[in-house]
């Protein structure tokens, strides 16, 4: 569950990046975040991940009150989230096993379970034959499934995906929001971000339109002209 309750965020240069936000998303929603640049939709991912705090309001995720997180707790907060970003941040010197394996290796899970678990992912977004490649032997969409798999490691709760499908094109953008929809239909609260209204029209699923800092519009089917 995610809930904003009221949440202002102003940035020590003055900018009121959210003026009062209200929304709540319940487990195993799929939501789509949209609006115009600069309405808020990254300040509400930098608070999600706790890259920022609130300057008023409250912010709940799974049960935990990121208001009152303490720093310490930030790490393994994030561990409930999983998280698709546009550019993919794969390491390139890394092979495909390699880079999925390396979350779950900072976080402490035995060898064991990893060699178990890194197959069963990349079956998932269909590279079990991809392995042993390096990011720059793959096509852009093939990097996000790497990403995405990667995002899936630890089992989080919570999918953000951050313009998932950005820097690829119509054909592997489809794919790459098919395995979301995969993924949620798995149970787990999917989160994505994006502008682009064909891909929202399409899906058909609830949508969060931000602009100016607030919720405009929150709705199930695509987005309106």
């Amino acid at each position: 569950m995610i809930e904003f309750k009221n949440v202002v965020k102003t940035y020590k240069n003055g900018t009121v990046a959210l003026n009062g936000v209200n929304l709540h998303i319940d487990d195993g929603e799929f939501v789509f975040l949209v609006g115009q640049s600069g309405a808020g939709k990254t300040t509400i991912m930098k608070l999600l991940l706790r890259e920022e705090k609130v300057t008023s309001g409250k912010i709940i995720v799974d049960g935990t009150d990121l208001s009152r997180l303490s720093s310490f707790r930030v790490p393994y907060y994030r561990r409930k989230l999983g998280v698709v970003f546009q550019d993919f941040r794969l390491f390139p010197k890394k092979t495909v096993y390699e880079n999925v394996a390396f979350v779950m290796h900072a976080v402490g899970v035995p060898s064991k379970k990893i060699h178990k678990r890194v197959p069963a992912l990349l079956k998932t977004v269909d590279l079990g034959d991809k392995a042993s490649c390096k990011p720059d032997e793959l096509s852009g969409g093939e990097q996000q499934r790497v990403a995405l798999a990667r995002a899936l490691s630890n089992n989080p709760n919570i999918i953000i995906a951050d313009e998932p499908t950005g820097n690829i094109d119509p054909k592997m953008s489809l794919e790459i929001m098919n395995l979301l929809v995969k993924i949620n239909k798995l149970g787990k609260t999917v989160l994505v971000v994006t502008h682009e209204k064909s891909l929202v029209d399409y899906y058909q699923q609830r949508v969060i339109t931000i602009d100016h800092g607030l919720v405009s519009e929150d709705r199930v089917g695509g987005m309106f002209e």
